[in-house]
C-alpha cells in the first residue's frame, strides 16, 4: 500500500498558497498564467506545486508540454475540490476582516438602562441595523453605576449613562429628561393641573424605584426631605400602573412615562433638576467605524425625541 495513503499527516505542511497555486494552474491550464494571476513567477508556481505533490505523495498535474494545457490527475481533481473550498474560506475570512476594519461587520457591546431601553433604544436599533446590517449589537441592561464600571473595564464599548462622569469617560450629550409627578387621573392634584413643589412632595405617598440613592428620590433626600414610600419597583410599567390604580403618586423621569395612559395625569415639578442622559465610551479607546456609526445614530434619533437637546 502507498505509504502516503496511510500517513494521516501527509498534508500537514501544506499552506493555502500551495492550494491556491493548484487551483490557479487547473483553471488556467498554465503555470505561467497562474503565476501572473497570483503575483508569482512561473518557477515559484512550479515550486509550490512540487511541494504539494511531495506532501501528497502523488502526481497531481499532467504536464503534456508544448502548447497543450496542464490538467489535473485523478488525485489532483480530488485535492482540487478541497483546495477550492479552502481558498474560498480564506477569501471569506479576508472579506470579514476588511469589513470589520471598515465598520461593516463585527460585534458592539452596548449598555443601557431601563427607561432609555424603552423609548430610545428601539428606534436607534432599527435605524442602525438598516445602515450597518453586518454588525451584531449586544445590548445589556445595568444600573447607572454598573454601566460606568463596565465601560472602564472594557466589558462594554458604549453605554447610555445618566449623571456625572469622570475624566476616563468620553461622551456625547444625548438629551435632557425632566422629572414629572404621576398622579391618579381622578385625584384633586390632577384636576388642579398645576406644578408641584418639593414640600408638597414630602406629604404625598410615593411609588418609587428600588434604589433610593438614584433619581428624584436621591434629590429629595439630599434636600432633607424624607419621602413617604408606599411601594418600590424597578419596572416603570408597574410604577405607573399602581399610580393609575390610586396606590400613590410617582416622581419619575418623563422618558419613563407612557403618555397615552388615561388613568394617570402628568404634572410638572419644580425644584428637582432633570436627568442629563449621555452616550459614553472609555476615553482611552479609539472608536471603531462601527461604534462611531452607532454614536451618530444615537444623536440622530435623540434629536427627534421630545425633550431632546
Amino acid at each position: 500500500m502507498n505509504s502516503a495513503i496511510t500517513n494521516h499527516d501527509l498534508l500537514r505542511g501544506v499552506e493555502i498558497r500551495h492550494l491556491a497555486a493548484l487551483a490557479a494552474v487547473a483553471d488556467s491550464g498554465s503555470f505561467a498564467v497562474a503565476g501572473r494571476r497570483l503575483g508569482y513567477s512561473q518557477p515559484a508556481i512550479s515550486q509550490q506545486i512540487a511541494t504539494l505533490e511531495r506532501a501528497a505523495g502523488m502526481k497531481l498535474l499532467e504536464r503534456p508540454g508544448g502548447r497543450r494545457p496542464v490538467t489535473p490527475t485523478e488525485a489532483g481533481e480530488r485535492l482540487l475540490r478541497h483546495a477550492r473550498r479552502a481558498t474560498a474560506a480564506m477569501h471569506a475570512a479576508e472579506a470579514d476582516l476588511r469589513a470589520l476594519a471598515e465598520g461593516e461587520a463585527g460585534t458592539l457591546r452596548v449598555g443601557t438602562f431601563q427607561s432609555v431601553g424603552v423609548r430610545l433604544v428601539p428606534p436607534v436599533m432599527r435605524l442602525y441595523m438598516e445602515r450597518r446590517p453586518g454588525i451584531e449589537v449586544r445590548l445589556a441592561e445595568f444600573y447607572f453605576d454598573d454601566l460606568v464600571l463596565r465601560l472602564a473595564s472594557g466589558e462594554l464599548e458604549l453605554a447610555f449613562v445618566s449623571g456625572p462622569l469622570d475624566a476616563a469617560t468620553d461622551h456625547i450629550d444625548v438629551m435632557v429628561d425632566p422629572y414629572v409627578l404621576l398622579v391618579p387621573a381622578a385625584s384633586d392634584l390632577a384636576r388642579a393641573g398645576r406644578q408641584v413643589g418639593l414640600r408638597e412632595l414630602e406629604r404625598l405617598p410615593l411609588v418609587a424605584y428600588r434604589r433610593p440613592e438614584e433619581g428624584g428620590e436621591a434629590h429629595l433626600r439630599a434636600k432633607g426631605i424624607e419621602p413617604q414610600i408606599v411601594f418600590r419597583s424597578d419596572e416603570s410599567g408597574i410604577v405607573q400602573g399602581l399610580v393609575g390604580a390610586g396606590i400613590g403618586n410617582a416622581l419619575v423621569p418623563l422618558l419613563t412615562v407612557d403618555q397615552g395612559d388615561p388613568d394617570v395625569a402628568i404634572l410638572g415639578v419644580h425644584g428637582v433638576p432633570p436627568r442629563e442622559i449621555s452616550f459614553a465610551w472609555h476615553a482611552d479607546r479609539t472608536l471603531s467605524p462601527a461604534a462611531r456609526a452607532f454614536v451618530e445614530v444615537v444623536e440622530e434619533v435623540a434629536a427627534g425625541l421630545d425633550g431632546s437637546r
